[in-house]
């Protein structure tokens, strides 16, 4: 994507008549905010003078601590192609008014992991695969779970009614700068997945918030609504979100070895044993909602077992077929409601922990975990993601490294937030409890 200075923005704006520029930025569960600006206060956004009310954004602050400042990041701003108005945006950094960055910023949690990796002489490149559901709007404009076609696995019209739609987010999402690999029907009815380049951590992740925002925006021009909730319809696959990931020093992809069977370098099985080690702590973050358990359960193609496997696509983590510059780890239970900035962050953590501590990875699993027994995986010494989001957040709890990751603000917040989901969801009498047990006792 194209990096802007400041006076690009400023000499931009003015040649293009931009009106409105919208300061986005994320709270701490992965929601996209924004504060929207005419192009007048342009100068005084850029110099970090836009305030807003941090106790009315979710997990930020208490109403005494209210004032919070945006500071736009100006290598983020591109003009909505969609808006007649002429409208364009920034990602911000939330601060407070001291100056100093808010620790409860998802961004900031990021960039400050990236640099104890860069300080290691590491980068870290990202590439997130997000799978969504099409569904029509009903004639209010509300979300139905009816599915826009009955189309499968890589299926094309006339089968697949979300083509025209899809066609239009990849076209969209080029004009903005993204560089679109491949996009497809997924495998269940009326999902689907549109795959861009990987790019560095922190734009990476700035790439899917806006990913997010193009993929409803282009649904709803089409009459229908895009949603990235896990799994919205039970007896069919759920939408996840496999993260692709690699170290290099310079232009040195670290975690490929020439010499080694699998073409593995002794990083990268570090890297690995420390996302195995850590993955219970993380699921919290990278699965986020009761209704992300739904999808992690046998027979739906989503992983449930802590495993690594460079052959098959059952466990944990795949190892993709490609070597050299593109070997890459793939980690296949994050679903799409996730914060990226939080799991790229949590991630990252793992893996250099394994690093540092020379951690190595339990023998891999060749065989298709869905099929193995009871027995069989107790053999393996395999271990098992967490059920449901209670334990997910009690693993959260208790790991010291998810602490330092997070800080403070943002681990005691999401975990309060949480355990509030978790209580309002076990509290709530659900339709199939009706449907099981009223006429029954």
């Amino acid at each position: 994507m194209t990096k802007y200075t400041p006076d690009d923005i400023k000499r931009i704006v003015t040649e293009q008549n931009i009106k409105f520029i919208r300061l986005q930025f994320t709270d701490i569960f992965g929601i996209l905010k924004n504060v929207s600006i005419t192009s007048e206060l342009l100068g005084k956004a850029l110099s970090s003078q836009c305030m807003f009310d941090g106790s009315s954004i979710e997990g930020f602050v208490r109403i005494e601590e209210s004032d919070m400042y945006l500071r736009p990041d100006p290598s983020t701003f591109v003009v909505f192609p969609w808006q007649s108005d002429r409208t364009a945006r920034m990602i911000c950094d939330v601060h407070n008014p001291d100056g100093t960055p808010f620790e409860g910023d998802p961004r900031y949690a990021l960039k400050k992991v990236l640099k104890e990796s860069s300080d290691l002489g590491y980068a870290f490149n990202v590439g997130p695969e997000c799978e969504f559901f099409l569904f029509h709007a009903d004639n209010n404009g509300m979300p139905t779970t009816i599915t826009h076609d009955k189309a499968g696995y890589f299926d094309l019209g006339p089968a697949d009614l979300g083509e025209n739609a899809r066609i239009d987010m990849c076209l969209m999402l080029e004009e903005m700068g993204f560089e679109i690999e491949a996009s497809h029907h997924e495998g269940a009815i009326g999902q689907h997945e549109i795959d861009f380049r990987y790019a560095d951590a922190l734009e990476a992740a700035d790439n899917l918030m806006t990913f997010k925002l193009v993929v409803k925006t282009v649904a709803h021009q089409h009459g229908l609504y895009a949603s990235f909730m896990p799994k919205p319809i039970s007896g069919i696959n759920g939408s996840g979100m496999h993260i692709n990931q690699s170290l290099s020093k310079g232009s040195e992809n670290i975690f490929y070895d020439p010499k080694d069977t699998l073409g593995l370098s002794g990083i990268a099985y570090n890297y690995i044993a420390g996302i195995m080690r850590h993955t219970r702590a993380m699921t919290a973050l990278t699965n986020p909602l009761v209704n992300s358990y739904k999808r992690l359960v046998p027979g739906y193609e989503a992983p449930v077992n802590i495993t690594w496997s460079a052959k098959n696509r059952s466990p944990l983590i795949r190892i993709p077929s490609a070597r050299g510059a593109g070997t890459r780890i793939e980690l296949r239970n994050p679903d799409p409601s996730c914060n990226p900035y939080l799991v790229f962050a949590a991630i990252l953590a793992a893996g250099l922990d394994g690093i540092k501590s020379d951690l190595k990875p339990v023998g891999s699993v060749e065989k298709n975990i869905y099929n193995m027994s009871d027995q069989e995986r107790a053999e393996y010494g395999i271990e098992n993601l967490p059920r449901d989001l209670y334990e997910a957040i009690r693993e959260l709890k208790a790991s010291e490294l998810m602490r330092r990751v997070l800080g403070e603000h943002i681990y005691n917040r999401y975990i309060e937030a949480k355990l509030m989901e978790w209580d309002g969801y076990k509290t709530k009498v659900h339709k199939w409890e009706i449907d099981q047990y009223l006429t029954k006792y």
